[in-house]
């Protein structure tokens, strides 16, 4: 049975641990505020774009631009974004396990494979299990910065157009709310061949014809690349603000627990306390009784 001291001292080191994960929340709510405002501003931006550039590439001809051809499926780029550290709750293992799953699917269906990573914890995750990756990009979480965004969507491209890869799918924890990240497997390439939430065309409309001003060889130059760009860098925003919401809730969590353990331990120690001064009372009153004898 642990002694009092012992009990003292675990409900020492367990109030220093409080201390560090009210900190971490602290810390994480502050940089969510800060990500959030980002990625909320930009979404729309984002989404915006991601329409406009879909309802061209319905009408336009795919031959004008090499992002927009479709060729037959053969290798399949897998994009997965993961944090660089961890104490984040489920947040890695969540966008791990899709990928996981997609991965096995793509297998099955018999594509060839390419996959690259953003963050230490989808590096090191494909690395103990030994599957290859092309690309891996860490150190982003906390800074990201649209000149990321760049020189992964400028990797991605150039790879598309030299027929290295057929299609480029992005799985990332996309935020929803403090609590809630939902996964999200998005196709990037080829552009526009499948209809997404925010694309959708309802059933029964006409497709319009643009009057395009420069041509639309010129358009399609500049706004194309430009696209998977501002895709890159939604999700990048995305994953970054659900990793803090992700990690605001785990130190909330963990400083409850802390709480917890601290009522259980400090009553475990006032039962031990009390035996003891009953022990030394019993002892007392034992004395008293063999003096009277």
């Amino acid at each position: 049975m642990p002694t009092l001291r012992d009990l003292r001292r675990k409900i020492k080191a367990i109030q220093n641990t409080k201390k560090i994960t009210k900190t971490m929340r602290m810390v994480a709510a502050a940089k969510l505020r800060k990500v959030q405002d980002r990625m909320l501003n930009f979404r729309h931006y984002a989404m915006s774009m991601e329409s406009v550039l879909f309802d061209l590439s319905k009408v336009g001809e795919r031959e004008l631009h090499p992002l927009l051809a479709v060729r037959p499926r053969k290798t399949v780029e897998v994009l997965v974004l993961t944090s660089d550290r961890g104490l984040c709750g489920g947040f890695n293992t969540n966008i791990l396990t899709s990928a996981s799953r997609h991965i096995d699917s793509l297998r099955k269906e018999g594509f060839e494979l390419s996959i690259s990573v953003v963050g230490r914890k989808a590096r090191d995750f494909f690395k103990r299990r030994n599957i290859p990756m092309r690309k891996s990009w860490v150190g982003l979480s906390g800074r990201i910065t649209y000149a990321n965004a760049q020189e992964i969507s400028g990797d991605l491209i150039e790879n598309y157009i030299n027929e290295t890869l057929d299609e480029v799918v992005i799985i990332y924890n996309e935020f929803k709310s403090v609590v809630l990240q939902k996964v999200t497997i998005a196709r990037l390439l080829p552009i526009g061949e499948i209809e997404t939430e925010v694309t959708q065309v309802e059933k029964g409309s006409i497709a319009v014809d643009f009057l395009y001003e420069p041509s639309p060889e010129i358009l399609f130059e500049r706004l194309l690349p430009k696209h998977i760009e501002i895709q890159v860098f939604r999700a990048l925003l995305e994953s970054s603000a659900a990793e803090e919401a992700a990690r605001m809730s785990a130190m909330e969590r963990a400083s409850n627990n802390c709480d917890e353990l601290i009522a259980k331990i400090t009553l475990q120690a006032n039962k031990v306390r009390q035996a003891s001064i009953t022990k030394e009372l019993m002892d007392i009153v034992g004395g008293a009784e063999a003096l009277k004898a």
